[in-house]
């Protein structure tokens, strides 16, 4: 099964020069406790930015167009179809970035982990691509005000994709 994890500004912003938008500490744990002893998926930028590469205590693919490109700990594809044969298809795989990966995985996902940033982001320059919502039915809520730890609320909001 393919998800999608994602932290989002109110515009679906995703990132700006290579970076998160913000850092929000809790969102950060749970992104580790949701895809700890999964698979993760990832475009060659999003692996470049991470700071401990690969991310432990996971399967990383990280999906690059360059077929020279190897990087050490991971799986490579360098394909889309490439990448969905990597993933163990009884196993949950999360879609973690960045733009143009979760633009071309969106339509192949059952499931979004979102979180959703109660703020705009003016200078973003990566973004999520348009969601159809009557496609996901919402199973998941929950608010995370802002705290001394946390500059702007947020929302976790988790998704399934509506059966046909």
């Amino acid at each position: 099964m393919l998800s999608i994890i994602v932290a989002l500004g109110k515009n679906f912003e995703i990132g700006q020069n290579n970076r998160l938008l913000c850092h929000l500490s809790d969102d950060l744990k749970r992104f580790k406790q949701i895809t700890n002893k999964h698979t993760v998926l990832m475009g060659e930028n999003t692996y470049l930015s991470l700071p401990t590469r690969p991310l432990p205590h996971r399967r990383n693919i990280v999906l690059a167009f360059d077929k020279t490109t190897v990087y050490e700990g991971c799986y490579m594809a360098y394909s889309i179809e490439e990448a969905v044969q990597l993933c163990d298809k009884e196993e949950e795989t999360f879609i973690m970035g960045g733009a143009s990966v979760y633009r071309q995985f969106l339509p192949l996902c059952d499931k979004l982990y979102l979180t959703l940033i109660d703020a705009d982001f003016p200078n973003a320059d990566a973004f999520f691509p348009t969601i159809d919502w009557n496609e996901w039915d919402l199973v998941e809520d929950i608010l995370h005000p802002a705290d001394e730890k946390h500059k702007y609320n947020f929302s976790y909001k988790t998704y399934v994709k509506k059966k046909k």
